[in-house]
């Protein structure tokens, strides 16, 4: 079928940009054609129409387009914006149309889109050939672009620690390479692109050419490492997209591993740092606990520390020093939040000033924004601590372009620069006139109305207006004698006559002419606006980042002070010595005064391994847990829910806690916690925490109590970490007489005429038993399978390990009837 001259516009776009839902820009309208108008309609519930009979199309109004990309993007799509390029009204034949941009998971700026309290990272992997791969990311709304070479097997757990949201990967890779990547529990929108963007020569190219640098030797990085291929396939990934400046991205910087806490994404679940294990909710997690923030800049600060916490002593006392400062000053600290609740989310404004999409609201926020930092450094000036010296340094006010923009933009500007009306009176003379003109200039209506009355000696004689008609002169019937012979007659009416002069007809041109300069002189003036404040990002993009942490020191020290929270000894010991230490979030959700502070020991002379029995729901899984957030706590640079702590810095944090299988990998409930369990045998250091939480339960009884013991050995013999192990294995007990860095301690209860009750303290010494009967009695279970299992009990505790002999007969006739059915192939 031939295509009419607009859709063969429309199929040049589509072919340009395959694999994307194209949103084609037709007067008020976005509109989508062909199999993309069949699907797309079904999903956003659009009406299904076509284009002469034949063409399926479907389309939905330019004011709703956020609400149906957000739509587009939560569904998986790739969403390629076709807008049009000039006024209809003016264009000579077909109207030029161009994507301007193809909007990704990962590319998204818009604010209304994005999570305002956590990142949007979008990465880039490059597979290396000598066992070392490459990785890059970038925060495109903050402008932040890092990257590192990292062992492959570390991958998932990197992209799992940055939350990634769209990952760009060569295309051209064996499927077993991807598999990893593939995992429907992987979070994250995998995007292909063509080898060729990911060659040394091309990616280096792109770099070079957006840093204007001939090295990155500078940036800290080597010029061939894998790395530096990711980060130059990602640069040209995002000008392909945003089709726009990146102006805000002024540099690339080296990530080293060394410098965080290592934690891998079996860790970060269990602990429930950012998100709830069953639900995946913000809410009730350890940062929706801890988040006192004022920002969502400071917000999303606070959400990547928890993500990774420090690993370097002298840094996490810098950030411990300033969070007690904050907290002894408390006007100070009241003033310092009061100011920032004044502002807007400036990385993200930035961001869209930088790539050309800001709007005269976006900048006028910016002004606002800047012109409430004084105050923040005029405060900061009573501070005494190191980093918050830092962060004034770094804080810059912008003096000069906040002041442009707070001349040049009227208050409460509108969304479009289409629209006018946002430039400010006095600002430009010839713009200020060109409104006179547009709003009909008073004075010379005036002037030209007694003018004309004086002339025809018709009193009653006014200038007029309408949308319609334009300008006029009326005049009543009872003065039509007087009419001059070179007054036209324009409109009838029923007691009057409208008329026209070729005098009122130029003034009418030239304010017709004036509106359009007046909105093209506008729009151009708001441009300039735009790329002053572009060309300011890496400042602004500064003032953010400190302004961030502050905000992040303030919301630590709020906390600090309102929860009775205190500031951890650091030291170079690997020790975890607690007093009276708390849950940070149990202690929030349940009632005032009902948690049981416990006391912690790791050390030494107190024992580096400590095995804690006792009863389900006696406190041992939230006890082991409590003391990990604390080590996490300490190391992201916040104080403590302790009466005192005592902590060595840690490299590694493993928690192993709870089941549960993986059916997408095809791995059983046990085979997932061994491999877990090998990952930390493996990779865990003499500076390492673990916690441990029943492993072993997933199989046989002597397999897993002989897995269990071996565990225990390896951990205390060869690596001699920081570990707290729970197990309902008694027998591990004995490994305290035999290993002498090996501690019993048991979630006490009390018991009384055969009942329990949970006192959720954790004692020195074994447990006599583990209570499973009781707590089964608690769960609800019927009294007759309570009763048997007692009798069952008695009978396996005193002959060990041995099979009740009303049990074993009872198999015996299972096996005899089983024998005497037919089999299969019988």
């Amino acid at each position: 079928m031939s295509l009419t001259p607009m859709m063969q516009q429309y199929q040049d776009a589509k072919d340009k940009h395959p694999g994307t839902v194209l949103l084609f820009r037709m007067g008020d309208f976005y509109e989508l054609f062909g199999d993309d108008a069949v699907s797309i309609s079904k999903q956003l519930h659009l009406t299904l129409t076509s284009r002469d009979k034949q063409l399926p199309m479907a389309g939905f109004p330019h004011h709703a387009l956020e609400v149906h990309l957000r739509k587009l993007i939560e569904l998986g799509h790739r969403v390629a914006i076709c807008e049009q390029m000039e006024d209809p009204a003016q264009a000579k034949g077909i109207v030029k149309r161009e994507v301007v941009r193809v909007v990704t998971p990962g590319t998204l700026t818009e604010e209304n889109l994005l999570d305002p309290k956590q990142a949007n990272h979008l990465a880039s992997v490059f597979p290396g050939n000598k066992g070392r791969w490459g990785l890059a990311w970038v925060e495109l709304s903050s402008g932040v672009f890092k990257a590192r070479d990292i062992e492959p097997e570390e991958l998932l757990e990197e992209l799992g620690r940055l939350s990634v949201s769209e990952c760009i990967w060569p295309g051209d890779y064996p499927a077993e390479v991807l598999n990893p990547l593939r995992q429907p529990d992987s979070g994250f929108t995998l995007t292909f692109r063509a080898h060729w963007q990911f060659d040394g020569h091309t990616a280096s190219q792109a770099l070079h050419q957006h840093f204007a640098i001939s090295t990155l030797e500078g940036f800290g990085f080597q010029d061939h490492q894998p790395c530096l291929q990711a980060a130059g396939a990602l640069i040209l990934y995002l000008k392909d997209m945003l089709k726009n400046s990146l102006q805000h991205i002024t540099r690339l910087e080296p990530f080293q591993s060394g410098q965080t806490l290592l934690m891998d994404q079996v860790t970060r679940r269990s602990l429930e740092l950012v998100r709830t294990l069953r639900e995946s909710r913000r809410e009730g997690s350890l940062l929706d606990t801890m988040d006192r923030t004022c920002t969502s800049m400071g917000a999303r600060l606070l959400h990547e520390w928890l993500s990774a916490p420090l690993a370097d002593r002298s840094q996490i006392q810098t950030r411990l020093d300033a969070v007690a400062e904050l907290r002894k000053q408390h006007a100070l600290r009241r003033s310092l939040r009061d100011h920032l609740k004044q502002f807007p989310d400036l990385p993200r404004l930035t961001t869209k000033a930088s790539t050309g999409r800001a709007s005269p609201r976006d900048l006028s926020a910016i002004g606002l924004a800047l012109g409430a930092v004084p105050p923040v450094l005029e405060a900061l000036r009573k501070c005494q601590s190191s980093l918050i010296g830092i962060l004034q340094e770094r804080t810059n006010p912008c003096t000069t372009l906040q002041q442009q923009l707070h001349t040049a933009l009227a208050e409460a500007p509108p969304l479009s620069p289409k629209e006018g009306g946002f430039i400010r009176a006095g600002f430009h003379a010839r713009l200020d006139h060109l409104r006179e003109l547009t709003r009909g200039g008073k004075e010379w209506i005036a002037s030209y109305q007694a003018q004309e009355i004086e002339r025809t000696g018709i009193n009653s004689l006014k200038v007029g207006f309408n949308s319609v008609f334009g300008y006029y002169l009326e005049i009543t019937n009872t003065h039509a004698n007087k009419i001059p012979a070179d007054y036209q007659r324009k409109q009838t009416l029923k007691n009057c006559e409208r008329y026209i002069t070729p005098e009122l007809k130029k003034h009418e041109e030239e304010v017709l002419k004036a509106e359009d300069e007046s909105k093209a002189l506008e729009y151009d003036l708001f441009v300039q606006l735009r790329n002053l404040t572009a060309k300011a990002a890496p400042q602004l993009l500064a003032t953010s980042e400190a302004l961030a942490t502050l905000d992040v020191l303030l919301s630590l020290a709020e906390l600090a002070d309102g929860s009775e929270w205190v500031m951890p000894e650091l030291v170079d010991q690997p020790v975890c010595e607690v007093v009276q230490g708390r849950h940070p979030v149990l202690e929030k959700t349940l009632p005032v005064g009902t948690f049981v502070p416990n006391d912690t020991k790791l050390s030494e002379r107190g024992g580096m391994l400590w095995l804690i029995t006792g009863p389900n729901m006696a406190g041992k899984s939230t006890y082991i847990r409590q003391v990990a957030l604390l080590q996490i706590l300490t190391q992201m640079g916040s104080f403590v829910p302790a009466h005192a702590a005592r902590l060595g810095v840690a490299d590694r944090l493993f928690a192993r806690v709870g089941a549960g299988d993986d059916l997408s990998r095809g791995q059983s409930t046990f085979m997932v916690e061994m491999a877990e369990t090998a990952n930390i045998l493996h990779n865990a250091t003499a500076q390492s925490v673990v916690i441990l939480d029943e492993i072993g339960r997933g199989t046989s009884t002597y397999d897993g109590l002989s897995l269990a013991w071996a565990i225990v050995e390896h951990l205390t013999n060869v690596i001699g970490c920081r570990t707290l192990f729970a197990t309902h294995y008694h027998e591990l007990t004995k490994l305290a007489e035999l290993l002498p860095g090996v501690r019993n301690w048991n979630a006490a209860v009390h018991e009384e005429m055969g009942k329990i009750t949970f006192i959720h303290r954790i004692s020195p010494g074994a447990a006599e038993r583990s209570f499973g009967i009781h707590v089964a009695q608690l769960a609800g279970v019927p009294g007759p399978v309570l009763e048997r299992a007692r009798q069952v009990l008695d009978e396996l505790e005193n002959k060990p390990m041995s099979v009740p002999a009303q049990a074993m007969e009872t198999v015996k006739r299972k096996r005899k009837k089983a024998e005497d059915q037919p089999g299969l192939f019988g």
